[in-house]
């Protein structure tokens, strides 16, 4: 039950932060609207492998910087409140997105294969230094140090499904022009919302580690 709890409450944050609108967001949409459904899929489905790969190197760091300090372990802690708060903050402010933003070349027009799509998924996460930052963070304030690493994975886990059915999803939608129309035009009030909810996450764990 432990363990179940902290999951639920791991993924209530990544479920707000997968659907703010960044990097990984504008590759999808940008692959969706070239190279259509299936190339943003699989598109997704690399940053999925990508995420278990941010999964893999936060949890042996974590152990290893548990195991060496745990003043330092707490400064992470915190500096992962502040960070929720400032992408809130961040989201709060950024207008809604623009397809205009997102230029196509005729080189881009080209048929495009199913390894290139998994890897520009993988690169593009992997190079993004939000999931870095906010898995660093994520892990340091919601999951205990002493949580076996197994679990801590299998939190991975299902993280990265969760991140390729959020993306399988927009694939869908944004294929569909006047879906893709309607998401855009309340861009705004969309990216008030999330972040919002990630300034109440931020504020929510600061009181708790402020209790303990």
């Amino acid at each position: 039950m432990q363990y179940i709890l902290e999951f639920l409450g791991l993924m209530a944050v990544f479920s707000i932060f997968i659907v703010v609108p960044g990097a990984d967001f504008a590759v999808i949409l940008r692959q969706s609207i070239v190279h259509g459904r299936r190339a943003a899929m699989m598109t997704g489905l690399g940053m999925g492998f990508s995420l278990l790969f941010h999964i893999s190197y936060t949890i042996l760091g974590l152990g290893l910087i548990v195991s060496q300090s745990l003043m330092l372990f707490s400064l992470i802690k915190w500096a992962g409140v502040l960070y929720l708060v400032y992408l809130g903050i961040k989201s709060f402010r950024q207008p809604g997105f623009k397809v205009k933003d997102v230029e196509i070349t005729d080189e881009d027009r080209k048929p495009v294969s199913v390894w290139r799509c998994l890897a520009t998924g993988f690169v593009t996460n992997a190079l993004n230094p939000k999931p870095v930052l906010f898995f660093l963070s994520l892990f340091s304030t919601l999951v205990h140090h002493d949580t076996p690493a197994l679990i801590q994975f299998s939190y991975g886990i299902g993280m990265a499904t969760a991140l390729v059915a959020w993306f399988a999803g927009v694939s869908t939608f944004f294929t569909v022009k006047p879906v893709r129309d309607r998401f855009i035009a309340s861009g705004k009030w969309f990216n008030r919302i999330t972040g919002a909810a990630l300034v109440g996450f931020g504020i929510r764990l600061a009181l708790a580690r402020a209790a303990d």
